[in-house]
């Protein structure tokens, strides 16, 4: 589905600034909010930071976006919705991959105790070293 017809599907007006974000956030997954927005005004010069942050918002809001919150890093956005994927994190230059559900269908982890949480998700991040990191500390190392 084109992103004026997600949009739609979703209830949002099409807007420039909307689809520039999407279009940001296809070429630069788990981008944070100043990689969303110089991308977005490579092609929208115009386009203001509140009216990024304000987009981040509601595609959020609305479920076409992910919000993810590394420990330590500004949040980071993503398209990818609609599973309980997880994360790794380079501890060096900060990059960012998915990691796909450790064991199947959300939660995918089950919590020793959920205090009667009806528990919906679980979030795991790992941490570690890029290739180009851990290269480099190679390198250092030798």
């Amino acid at each position: 589905m084109d992103d004026t017809a997600l949009l739609r599907d979703h209830g949002l007006r099409v807007t420039s600034p909307r689809l520039a974000v999407l279009d940001a956030l296809r070429r630069t997954p788990h981008a944070d909010a100043d990689t969303v927005l110089r991308v977005v005004r490579a092609g929208v010069p115009s386009v203001s930071v509140q009216a990024v942050y304000d987009v981040l918002g509601a595609l959020t809001a609305a479920g076409l976006l992910r919000r993810i919150e590394p420990a330590g890093h500004p949040a980071r956005y993503e398209r990818r919705v609609g599973d309980n994927h997880h994360h790794v994190v380079c501890r060096g230059c900060g990059a960012v991959d998915d990691v796909d559900c450790v064991t199947g269908h959300a939660p995918c982890l089950i919590p020793s105790s959920t205090s009667g949480f009806a528990v919906e998700t679980a979030e795991v991040t790992f941490w570690g070293l890029c290739p180009t990191c851990a290269a480099a500390a190679a390198a250092v190392d030798d």
